[in-house]
This record gives structure tokens, C-alpha cells and sequence, in this order.
């Protein structure tokens, strides 16, 4: 209980403990928030690190003159990519094995039969709209994998979906981060990116539980 909280509190307030890391590790940051990017995409057992929010908060800091709004932008975009194409090859050459297991340790089967259903609805578009839905975007390129997704076409539509989730994210922060009245109540800024990120996969579970016979 006590690191699930932990974990929301950094949700919650990822301005001050961005700050901290600011503070403490200087231009090592772009480091850290490469590496958090990269396994929020690229490693099935990590979805629940923070995504859009934390994109969010970084192009506040960097409204600030803390970061680098571009270099933010070209790390954390080629952090995207790279994070989706090392989930693309893992679920290409271990992901049917694992799929067709029933238990597997660390793997929720119900992310995977959810980004499925997301293939059959959007197709390859997939790639590019689940990057805006968290956890959706972490099993995505896996599911790509694992259906043999030709990796040209993969990576044709992850370049438009990784500059446009981390450019839309960051220069968001970057332009409304610091407007008085969202400073001031950042930490419900947070809750709204999160609540409005997660608010496809809830109208989806309503539709699927409650609207279909």
C-alpha cells in the first residue's frame, strides 16, 4: 500500500518531484526522463509509469528556462520511437509464446486483449492513436509484433505518433504550464491529462459491459 501511494503522490505532484530531480541531477534529467519514456513504451511490464503527464510537466519547466524545450522534444520523441520498436521486435519474436500462455507473470492478458480489440476497430492508425491512451500505447507495438506487422510499415506510422504525442504533450506544458491559474493548481491539471488519456479506454469498457448483449 505504502509504494502505491508513493506512486500516486509522484502522479499527483510531478512538479515538485520533477523539480527535485532538476535540482539534484542538472542535465542528467534528460537522462531520467528519457529512460522513464523509453520503458513506459518500450517494456510490456511498465505501463504504469507516467506518459503524457509527465511530458506535460517537463515542457513546464522548460517554459521556465529549467530544460530545453527542444532538446526535451527531440530526446523524448526519439525516446518514443525507439521504446516502440523495441517493443515491436520483443513481441515479434517472443510475444506469440507468451500470448498464448494463460498465466504469465508481470503480463496482464487483458492489456493485450483490449489493444487487440483496438486493432480491430482502427487497423494500422492503432500506432498513432494509442499513443495517446496509456497502457493501449505500451502493448501496441507488442501486438504489432505478434501479428507480424510489416516494421516498415510499424515505424511509418510511429514517426507521426511519437513527434506528435511527445511534441502535443511537451509544447502544451510549454505554452500553458505556467499561465497563473494553471500553475496554481497544477496538481489538477495532472488529474485532468490523466482522467482525459484513460477517458477512451473507460467509455469502451462501459460500451462493452453495458451496451452490448
Amino acid at each position: 500500500m505504502e509504494l502505491i501511494a508513493y506512486f500516486i503522490d509522484i502522479f499527483i505532484h510531478l512538479d515538485r518531484h520533477l523539480s527535485l530531480v532538476i535540482q539534484n541531477y542538472g542535465t542528467l534529467t534528460y537522462l531520467i526522463l528519457f529512460l522513464i519514456i523509453f520503458c513506459e513504451t518500450g517494456l510490456v511490464v511498465t505501463p504504469f509509469l507516467p506518459g503524457d503527464s509527465l511530458l506535460f510537466a517537463a515542457g513546464t519547466f522548460a517554459a521556465i528556462g529549467a530544460l530545453d524545450v527542444v532538446s526535451l522534444f527531440v530526446l523524448l520523441a526519439a525516446a518514443a520511437m525507439l521504446g516502440n520498436t523495441t517493443n515491436y521486435w520483443i513481441g515479434y519474436f517472443i510475444g506469440p509464446k507468451i500470448f498464448h500462455k494463460e498465466n504469465v507473470r508481470f503480463l496482464n492478458k487483458n492489456h493485450l486483449e483490449r489493444t487487440h480489440h483496438f486493432y480491430e476497430k482502427y487497423g494500422g492508425k492503432t500506432i498513432i492513436i494509442a499513443r495517446f491512451v496509456p497502457i493501449v500505447r505500451t502493448f501496441a507495438p507488442f501486438v504489432a509484433g505478434i501479428g507480424r506487422m510489416t516494421y516498415a510499415r510499424f515505424i511509418s506510422y510511429d514517426i507521426f505518433g511519437g513527434t506528435g504525442w511527445v511534441g502535443a504533450c511537451v509544447f502544451a506544458g510549454y505554452f500553458f504550464g505556467n499561465i497563473p491559474i494553471v500553475k496554481q493548481n497544477f496538481s489538477f491539471v495532472i488529474l485532468a491529462i490523466i482522467l482525459v488519456s484513460i477517458m477512451p479506454g473507460i467509455v469502451e469498457f462501459i460500451r462493452r459491459r453495458y451496451m452490448t448483449s
